[in-house]
């Protein structure tokens, strides 16, 4: 079957859809303030390494970042940043209770049974353990055993759209069989409690301009999305987007300008001065890569990025104005990712999800819709869809 008028041209290719998506945040605040409270009592803010981060954290444009204990407990005040072995134990029960709540909004947006999902595809960078956590996830939902699982890792923040591409792939082999599918796609970053390991990486650095920022940008956040094929649409599901196209593409040369790497004292985050610059010059070409199936499959054969509201990943200030001013993107057309970006800061793998799932909070919009997302390796992850409707909107938070 088909909906909402999809072009007769296009059923040799089922259409995918999007009809669930869920963002979540915990409850507590953090902001630049408390960065600087925290230098203070474990380390010396007058040191040239601390004096950069803090400058970083005063310039970074985030007001507030999500926690998901508050700032006066939990590791932010031991002794000792926690061990790798810490991480994974806490991970294991606030990470998966966040997840859980991503899911259950999305679900709740979908409206099916759980027992009809038949698939699941996961993302973390800041749990490595196994059984993966989507297990965990899967088992606290009540999803059904034999269901299909794939668990992604070594994406960081590429991860959003990295599940996305996972599933859409996975949707379209089930066209293919004629069979339906239903696939709960999520992602989980606990950053907060990788604060103080991020800090103790700028006490023993020997290279001031290669400074570890990551503990001026990052907070915990989960989303999901459950998407299906064309085979699994009933009367009563209503899409959100139409999943048009999507693309990745490893920005050669620049293996080691990002990573997230495990250390016994817990995540090492890698962040070189160069990835703002690296990203700029690969959203353009991977945009252009997609345009013209987009502008076939939808019939819109004049598009150009103007005609598109864009869900970008706001990994920073400078990645952010980059992709604008190499687009040549209104303020309008970015007004998700720049409200995401001030109020939540960077979440890592949900957050370009989170943005997309804000932007249809805010106006009727443009029709047309791309996501992108940048990762280690570098990476960038690019998704073309269209609004369906507009739908009901819980805010993410302590819901």
């Amino acid at each position: 079957m088909t909906i909402n008028g999809a072009h007769n041209h296009l059923q040799a290719e089922p259409p995918l859809w999007i009809v669930g998506l869920g963002a979540q945040y915990p409850p507590y605040l953090f902001g630049p303030e408390k960065l600087e409270q925290m230098v203070a009592k474990f380390h010396d803010p007058e040191s040239a390494a601390f004096k950069k981060l803090l400058a970083v954290n005063r310039s970074s444009g985030i007001e507030t970042r999500a926690l998901v204990r508050p700032y006066d407990k939990g590791f932010t005040n031991l002794t000792n940043p926690p061990t790798i072995c810490e991480l994974d134990v806490f991970y294991r029960q606030a990470g998966v209770d966040l997840t859980v709540q991503a899911c259950r909004k999305a679900l709740k947006e979908w409206g099916g049974s759980y027992q009809d999902i038949t698939h699941t595809v996961a993302v973390t960078c800041t749990n490595a353990g196994n059984p993966g956590y989507d297990l965990l996830v899967a088992q606290k939902l009540g999803l059904r055993s034999n269901l299909d699982r794939i668990l992604l890792h070594g994406v960081g923040c590429a991860g959003g759209l990295a599940i996305i591409r996972a599933a859409a792939q996975i949707l379209n082999g089930a066209s293919l069989r004629r069979k339906p599918a239903r696939v709960l796609a999520f992602a989980c970053e606990l950053c907060s409690p990788n604060v103080r390991c991020d800090l103790a990486d700028v006490a023993a650095t020997r290279y001031i301009d290669e400074i570890n920022i990551a503990g001026a940008l990052f907070g915990d956040g989960a989303a999901a999305v459950v998407l299906c094929n064309d085979f699994a649409m009933t009367p009563e599901d209503q899409a959100i987007f139409r999943l048009v196209d999507w693309a990745n593409d490893t920005i050669p040369g620049t293996y080691g300008h990002m990573g997230f790497l495990t250390d016994p004292t817990g995540f090492r985050t890698v962040l070189s001065k160069d990835v703002p610059t690296f990203t700029k010059n690969a959203i353009k070409p991977t945009f252009e890569r997609l345009l013209p199936s987009f502008r076939e499959r939808t019939d819109q054969g004049e598009l150009d990025a103007l005609d598109f509201d864009w869900a970008l990943h706001p990994g920073g200030t400078a990645i952010i104005d980059g992709a604008q001013n190499s687009m040549n993107l209104s303020n309008d057309q970015l007004r998700a990712t720049k409200e995401i970006y001030r109020t939540r800061g960077n979440s890592s793998s949900p957050t370009v999800l989170i943005v997309l799932d804000k932007l249809r909070t805010m106006g009727t919009g443009r029709e047309n819709v791309v996501a992108a997302s940048f990762g280690p390796g570098l990476a960038i992850e690019m998704a073309m869809m269209q609004r369906v409707r507009c739908s009901s909107y819980e805010e993410f938070g302590d819901v």
